[in-house]
């Protein structure tokens, strides 16, 4: 969503003319989570998924497949308060659209122990047996630079894939901005590209390893010094394949401060608790910041021996 409040700045308002956006369908289904983590770990149930349906419920800690279209009960995830139960019955766009006003989205499945908190927290409200919406969904829909974003956007019926030759994605430029599908051939519009500004690099390196391949390949590990920054890092980080992705951040043992390798001082910040505090001054072991590439994305403090996936910046 952060991308198309940045996209809606950068296009003017062109009445109900369209815009061509980089979302194509193909003939492969994926699974996705709608919070954009990676599919690490799936429970279906024996037989499962067993049919074309793109949405996924849970039973006593095992995943079915259901038409999106069926009302019933939905948990969201908040950064607060974790786990919200929502005692309403929605279809499964609704329910997400629900998920990301009132709290952050439907919830996520990431290994067996949260797959266990969620069948215990079903269990404590007493709802044992029933089926609950959580955030798993498939679609043929992909990115044209590859990116495993699993963000849709679409407008209330869509897509609708009518004569069957609706291939491509545009933002109808009204006041909602929606998504439409659309015949690939048969239109000309405007369009909007993009260039990364940051990359990760899926290499386990060191701290100061990274900081060197930054520096000869592109221009600098990441300073985040701005919401908006991290933003930026919170769509890339999740191509990581470690747990954790280096920053350009220092504790400085001499001075008492974390630092931005590129000179900057740290202002913003998005430690996770117990982490960026005084005490890394008693550590004996150099420490350097990294990002969570799941969860919340937040910062934490780690040995710059620990081999790593990093991000750079390429601007």
């Amino acid at each position: 969503m952060n991308d198309m409040i940045q996209l809606n700045k950068s296009v003017n308002d062109g009445g109900n003319q369209n815009i061509w956006i980089g979302l194509q369908r193909t003939s492969v289904y994926n699974w996705h989570w709608s919070s954009g983590d990676p599919v690490l770990f799936l429970n279906w149930a024996s037989g499962q998924p067993n049919s074309s349906n793109d949405c996924s419920y849970i039973i006593n800690g095992q995943w079915y497949v259901w038409p999106c279209s069926t009302f019933i009960y939905f948990i969201c995830y908040n950064m607060s308060r974790g786990l919200e139960l929502i005692s309403q019955s929605m279809n499964w766009k609704d329910a997400q659209s629900y998920c990301r006003k009132n709290h952050i989205d439907l919830v996520s499945v990431r290994n067996q122990n949260e797959n266990q908190q969620l069948e215990n927290f079903i269990k404590d409200k007493s709802l044992s047996g029933a089926g609950i919406w959580i955030g798993l969904f498939k679609d043929p829909w992909q990115w044209s630079d590859q990116s495993n974003s699993s963000f849709r956007y679409w407008e209330t019926s869509q897509p609708d894939n009518g004569g069957g030759i609706e291939n491509c994605t545009v933002i109808s430029l009204n006041v909602q901005r929606r998504w439409h599908d659309i015949s690939c051939n048969n239109h000309q519009f405007s369009f909007v590209c993009h260039k990364d500004k940051l990359i990760v690099i899926q290499q386990n390196l060191s701290w100061s390893e990274a900081l060197r391949y930054c520096r000869q390949n592109h221009v600098d590990l990441v300073s985040v010094q701005s919401v908006e920054m991290q933003y930026e890092v919170m769509n890339v980080v999740k191509l990581a394949s470690t747990e954790a992705v280096w920053l350009g951040l220092r504790f400085s043992h001499i001075l008492g401060i974390w630092f931005w390798v590129s000179g900057e001082t740290v202002c913003y910040q998005n430690w996770a608790p117990g982490n960026g505090t005084s005490e890394e001054d008693c550590e004996p072991t150099v420490r350097s910041g990294a990002v969570q590439s799941g969860g919340d994305q937040t910062w934490t403090s780690r040995p710059e021996t620990d081999r790593l996936n990093f991000i750079c910046t390429k601007y």
